[in-house]
Order: structure tokens, then C-alpha cells, then sequence
């Protein structure tokens, strides 16, 4: 069982994700992102949960729960977060259209998120994020993992990439299409030397 502190510092990477997410959900139409969040938002309750519960049970004396209240608060605030995430991601899967206005602030103020699913034809298959050096590549940087029911937040260069995960990026709009073909096995490694001058340049 994970203890409080590994919960809450994954309740923390969570919520800051489904906020991205959401974002981005709305200002793309992203649906897919939108479902995403709601997926999250679900297990981020069941954390919180998690959490009150080991309090209560750690709990044995007034001082000892005066000391835990910080970390409920703390865990009602992530939860408090990615609520409001899934309201925002929730416009988008009622068809909510985002004024002007709020495309254009997003879109000086916010790169763009996409989730892509890696077939086990992709070249990004039992490859680490240091050999890919997507960022570079492609203007486009993994930002989280899901694999399966688990979640892997800020994957470093030794984290290799395998056939089935799903991949949360944020980055340029131009390599948004190509990490996707990367993922989907449409595009090989050494197609992308005929394009990161233009990604640089992006």
C-alpha cells in the first residue's frame, strides 16, 4: 500500500496534468483529452479517499491529528483541482464552442497537448526518451505515461517507451502531427532529418 506522501505527490503531478489537459482539451476540441480527464478525475477521488482513510487510522491522538490536517487539506485542494479541470474538459464533450477571445489568450499562452497511442509498429517502441530525443526532433516533450492503469509523471531520459503506451506530449502544433505518425508507425526515426530544420524553426 502506498503511503501518504507517495499518494499525495502523485495527486500533485495528477492535478497538474488534468489541468493541461483540460485546457487543451477545450481550446482543440480535444476529446479524447477531455476523456482523459475525466478518467483521472475519477482516480484522483479515489486518492483522496485513500488518503482520509490512513489519517484516521494513523490518527491516535489530537496532536497527531492536528498534524495530519495540513496533508488532508492539501489532498482536498489537488481534489479540488482536478474537479475543476473535468468541468473545463467537460465543455468540450458537451460541444461547448470557446469564444474568441479565450483561443487567442490560450494560444500565446499555451503550447498544445495530444494523446497518442503506440501500435507495436512504432519506432518509438522499446526506445528510451534519451536515444529518441523527441524534444529536439520534434518540438514535442513527454510530459506523462499511462501504461495500462498506471501513470509514470515526468519520465526522464531513461524511461523507455513501450508498445501499448499511451503518450501525454506538449509541444508545437507541427510536431503534434508528427509524434502521432511516430506512434501510429507511420513515420521511422530517419524520416525526421529531412524535418528538424523546419521544427527549429517552428
Amino acid at each position: 500500500m502506498p503511503s501518504v506522501k507517495d499518494i499525495l505527490i502523485e495527486m500533485k503531478d495528477m492535478s497538474e496534468l488534468m489541468v493541461d489537459l483540460a485546457y487543451s482539451a477545450v481550446l482543440f476540441n480535444n476529446k479524447a483529452a477531455a476523456e482523459e480527464v475525466l478518467t483521472l478525475e475519477n482516480r484522483l477521488n479515489s486518492m483522496n479517499y485513500e488518503i482520509k482513510k490512513q489519517s484516521l487510522v494513523a490518527a491516535r491522538s489530537l496532536e497527531d491529528a492536528e498534524k495530519l490536517t495540513t496533508l488532508l487539506e492539501i489532498a482536498e485542494a489537488a481534489e479540488s483541482m482536478g474537479n475543476a479541470a473535468k468541468d473545463l474538459a467537460d465543455l468540450t464533450l458537451k460541444g461547448f464552442e470557446p469564444h474568441l477571445v479565450f483561443k487567442m489568450v490560450m494560444e500565446e499562452s499555451e503550447r498544445n497537448i495530444i494523446r497518442v497511442n503506440v501500435e507495436e509498429s512504432s519506432a518509438l517502441t522499446n526506445q528510451s526518451l534519451g536515444e529518441l530525443l523527441l524534444l529536439n526532433r520534434t518540438g514535442m516533450r513527454i510530459i506523462s505515461i499511462r501504461r495500462g492503469d498506471s501513470w509514470i509523471y515526468g519520465p526522464d531520459k531513461n524511461t523507455v517507451i513501450l508498445a501499448g503506451d499511451v503518450l501525454i506530449a506538449k509541444g508545437s502544433e507541427t510536431g503534434t502531427e508528427i509524434i502521432e505518425k511516430l506512434a501510429d508507425g507511420e513515420m521511422q526515426l530517419e524520416d525526421l532529418g529531412n524535418i528538424e530544420e523546419f521544427i527549429d524553426d517552428d
